[in-house]
């Protein structure tokens, strides 16, 4: 007896191929790279149609009606993304590489530390991002060419993801210390603000798949939540410190003014 198998292969696929995905100079879609591996591994030839900026790959999707990127055709048929891809083939698709554990571990010390010495608030900030700083100066070059994926300032202006870990120290050393709070809350409120704007725009208007370089170049932990948290507590936090800084110059102007009417009233008196 003769067993066929039903599973498709290079010869079975007699019509063009065609693969559409996201590459931009910043970055190249992670699923559009496995769906040109399984291709090649199956030894299919096809055209490799890349979508070169946020407006190419969102005008792609109203073309054809799809939520995402890549997206692969054999002649008129479309098969649907990666995953899509690897159950035509009746192969394992592979599983996003991501991982929350150096995230989880660095917050949750950061909390116990600023408990154990009673810093409060301030101080679990500058904690993190202290620890924070550390982790992507470790290997600045590898923060630098992950951060520089999705950071607005960096994609105009390349030297700020070199200063970045360094005024992120700097803040983290403002918030616990208490030097120049005006200084500090700025400089976390404009951080944060930039930090914010970019996740957003990146992973919930761009739809990028890309890991978060807030723990470091190296990081797998998923750009998303936990950027956008960081990001969006530095803003709070930047905020509250700029109003508080900003009162108390105010009250300790008002003493100074105060002072010479009271003695003045008194010598005539």
């Amino acid at each position: 007896m003769t067993i066929t198998s039903t599973t498709p292969t290079a010869q079975s696929v007699s019509q063009p191929v065609r693969l559409y995905r996201m590459v931009t100079p910043e970055h190249a879609c992670p699923w559009g790279q496995r769906a040109v591996t399984l291709l090649q591994q199956k030894g299919i030839d096809f055209e490799d149609i890349h979508l070169t900026s946020s407006e190419a790959a969102a005008d792609f999707k109203t073309q054809h009606q799809v939520p995402t990127t890549p997206q692969i055709f054999f002649g008129d048929e479309r098969i649907g993304g990666y995953t899509d891809l690897a159950s035509y083939f009746e192969v394992e698709a592979e599983t996003a590489d991501y991982s929350y554990t150096p995230v989880i571990a660095l917050f949750s010390t950061a909390g116990l530390m600023a408990l154990a010495t009673s810093l409060g608030l301030n101080g679990f900030m500058g904690i993190s991002l202290s620890m924070l700083a550390s982790l992507k100066l470790m290997d600045l070059d590898a923060f630098t060419e992950s951060f520089a994926k999705y950071d607005l300032i960096t994609q105009r202006l390349q030297p700020y993801a070199k200063v970045y870990p360094f005024a992120e120290l700097a803040i983290g050393l403002g918030f616990l210390s208490g030097i120049a709070p005006l200084a500090t809350g700025i400089g976390s409120l404009a951080v944060g603000l930039s930090g914010v704007i970019s996740v957003v725009k990146a992973v919930y208007i761009d739809k990028l798949a890309l890991n978060c370089a807030c723990v470091g170049g190296n990081s797998k932990a998923p750009l998303g939540v936990v950027s956008f948290t960081e990001n969006a507590l530095m803003v709070i936090m930047g905020a509250i410190l700029v109003v508080s800084a900003a009162h108390n110059v105010e009250t300790n102007a008002l003493k100074q003014i105060d002072t010479p009417a009271i003695v003045q009233l008194q010598a005539v008196s």
